[in-house]
């Protein structure tokens, strides 16, 4: 399937990112749980990096009314660079303190590429490409997550985690040169202010749009509840550094067979999202059973869900918010990404409260992320169908 050379840019750039990224979520999310096997000191690692995301999302979004996307990346490999000194340099008695310092330039990295991608994938994207796009990019993230654990799992047997955070800066050189071969997006030639008509009844001013608000209030929920449990599952499972990669790679092989079956099977995106919600459900609930091998299992059907999820949910939201003038994308993917972010970060303060798989504060966040999870499908039906009416 071909796709845009200008999509295709995009892709190679989410590339060297993810690289970045993934090792983030997986490794700096283990160097903070090895110390005392702490839920509260990922979680607070969580909750600390979103606030600054979407902090850093609104900085970026108004940055590009002067400046282009080019810039945004090359501040989000700065911010990158920020991360990995302090990683190898900075020592605190204060455990909560240092946690927090390390989450800051991650939070900033995050946002400022998420406004990056989102307001270049509206500008240059059309209808059918939002559906490849989001396709390939979770494939290629796979494919990283495939690879990229481990690479350095060894690497980090081999010369330890200093000598990984090191290596990191590789990967930041090839985002900060990727940086000047993207299309430079900008925001500068719009003669209305962004943060002019922010108000929400004007940016959700019809049925259609309306509908993405507790649809992503919904996503933000299971999401971060998924996000953060199936690494806290695979932790638990060992404290092999080569066997938790292994894991990844499992859970990366289950969304590669998903994504074929996706493009083999011609089944309508509504029943790909139900399919995909309900994968999720499964693997909530079979997490109540405790033992490592359901954990596993619990974080494959998550897995699977969430490239179902990410493939039509983000690219149906996205031929939506293509409708309207490239000012006016920006003012709605900044409510997007606060929506979003707003109820990860409820959810992220109450598993604060966590202290183990078994409690059951635990359970009822559980049941609560099951409960909007199934309510996604709902809600972007009636999008769908509000859509239509038009």
């Amino acid at each position: 399937m071909r796709i845009a050379a200008s999509i295709r840019k995009v892709l190679i750039m989410n590339a060297a990112s993810t690289i970045i990224f993934n090792y983030i979520g997986i490794f700096v999310n283990l160097f903070i749980w090895e110390k005392n096997h702490s839920i509260f000191d990922v979680t607070w690692f969580n909750l600390i990096m979103f606030i600054t995301w979407s902090l850093a999302f609104a900085g970026g979004s108004r940055l590009l009314t002067k400046y282009t996307t080019r810039a945004l990346i090359r501040t989000t490999a700065t911010c990158g660079a920020i991360t990995f000194i302090l990683l190898t340099s900075l020592t605190l008695d204060n455990r909560l303190l240092w946690i927090t310092i390390i989450a800051i330039p991650v939070g900033i990295m995050w946002g400022l590429y998420a406004a990056s991608q989102n307001i270049t994938l509206t500008a240059i994207g059309k209808g059918g490409n939002f559906e490849d796009y989001f396709s390939y990019a979770t494939i290629i993230g796979q494919t990283i997550s495939i690879v990229n654990p481990i690479v350095f799992a060894f690497i980090i047997k081999w010369i330890g985690y200093y000598g990984s955070f090191i290596m990191m800066f590789i990967f930041i050189t090839v985002l900060m040169v990727v940086s000047f071969f993207i299309s430079p997006v900008t925001l500068a030639e719009e003669k209305k202010p962004l943060f002019q008509q922010m108000r929400f009844s004007t940016v959700f001013s019809y049925p259609a749009i309306r509908w993405m608000v507790p649809s992503c209030l919904a996503a933000g929920i299971f999401l971060q509840f998924q996000g953060l449990f199936a690494l806290i599952f695979t932790f638990s499972v060992s404290n092999d550094k080569l066997v938790i990669a292994l894991l990844n790679v499992l859970y990366a092989v289950s969304s590669i067979i998903a994504m074929v079956l996706h493009r083999k099977l011609t089944v309508s995106s509504g029943i790909w999202l139900k399919v995909g919600m309900v994968a999720i459900s499964v693997g909530f609930l079979i997490a109540l059973l405790q033992h490592s091998v359901f954990l596993v299992i619990s974080n494959i059907l998550t897995t699977v869900g969430l490239f179902y999820f990410s493939t039509i949910w983000n690219s149906g939201q996205f031929r939506i918010i293509s409708r309207h003038t490239s000012i006016e994308q920006a003012r709605i993917l900044l409510w997007r990404e606060w929506f979003l972010n707003i109820s990860r970060i409820a959810m992220l303060v109450l598993i604060l409260f966590v202290k183990d798989l078994q409690g059951l504060t635990f359970i009822l966040l559980l049941a609560f992320s099951l409960g909007c999870a199934l309510l996604v499908p709902f809600f972007s039906q009636k999008s769908e169908e509000a859509l239509e009416a038009e």
